[in-house]
């Protein structure tokens, strides 16, 4: 139990032994329940995420896709249950006697430094420009120097197409030029993990296709690993290693987009992918 009185046991397996490195998990979900009040969103979820790995969760609205990306960036508690990050606790501490309990907000801060994400919304800071957004936190919370944040920024930005935007604010860019700027703010951070909330969600629909784009070069071009929440269909299929199709809290069925997308198990599976394509 993930709960200020039930401090958890660590499992056995947690931390690979000597030159198991490689085949331990980036992400695991150990029973991972997250409830509001009476209401089960997570229900003793267990998935796995290797280092590089693209993953992308679909399912109905209201299936708990969005509430594992915030768990993994610590804006919610697991009310039960552990999450694994390289092998160590994301919101939990071990204690002398090889228990967990949940961290505070010190370990919280540590923790979020290695994963990033982007919104369904910007949530670009409106009175900064172009360039500020970008290197507020790698400044502030990384620690880095401000003219290393900003050639990181510059550089950031060219890779989304918007290197002609550095002195812009918010308000001069397009939905789309926005969302680019906040994948370069998330990529700034120099995260492990990137995840991304239904990032085309609140665009245009002739914005979408670049926004889409830009995150299968990014995917293809590097070695970051990705967690997606999306109901782009076309680009889970694309971008994809593995897909998770969830409903009503659990992983209903798992493998690779060939398979979920061309012959999936699941009448449920079926049942989404009908409505949806």
């Amino acid at each position: 139990m993930a709960t200020d009185s039930a401090p958890l046991k660590e499992p056995a397996d947690a931390t690979p032994a000597t030159g198991t490195a490689a085949v331990e998990p980036l992400v695991r979900f150990d029973k991972v329940v997250k409830r509001y009040g009476d209401h089960v969103v997570l229900d003793e979820l267990d998935f796995t995420v290797r280092r590089g790995e693209h993953v992308t969760l679909i399912g109905p609205s209201g299936s708990g896709k969005t509430t594992i990306l915030r768990l993994l960036m610590t804006l919610e508690k697991v009310s039960d249950g552990v999450i694994w990050v390289d092998g160590s606790p994301l919101s939990h501490v071990r204690t002398a006697d090889g228990s967990l309990k949940p961290a505070g907000e010190k370990q919280l801060r540590e923790s979020r430094k290695k994963i990033g994400m982007v919104f369904q919304q910007f949530n670009l800071f409106p009175n900064m420009k172009v360039l500020q957004n970008i290197t507020e936190a790698p400044v502030n919370v990384l620690g880095m120097a401000r003219e290393e944040a900003e050639a990181r920024a510059v550089d950031l930005l060219d890779l989304v197409g918007l290197s002609g935007k550095v002195d812009a604010h918010p308000s001069q860019l397009s939905g789309g030029q926005q969302q680019r700027v906040a994948i370069a703010r998330a990529l700034a951070m120099r995260p492990e993990i990137l995840l991304l909330d239904e990032v085309t969600s609140a665009l245009d629909p002739e914005l979408v296709a670049g926004v889409l784009d830009l995150l299968g070069d990014i995917a293809r071009s590097t070695d970051i690993t990705m967690l997606c929440v999306t109901h782009e269909m076309n680009f889970a299929r694309d971008v994809s290693k593995k897909v998770l199709m969830f409903d009503a809290g659990r992983v209903v069925e798992s493998g690779s987009p060939e398979k979920i997308f061309s012959d999936p198990e699941h009448e449920r599976t079926r049942e989404f992918l009908n409505a949806v394509l």
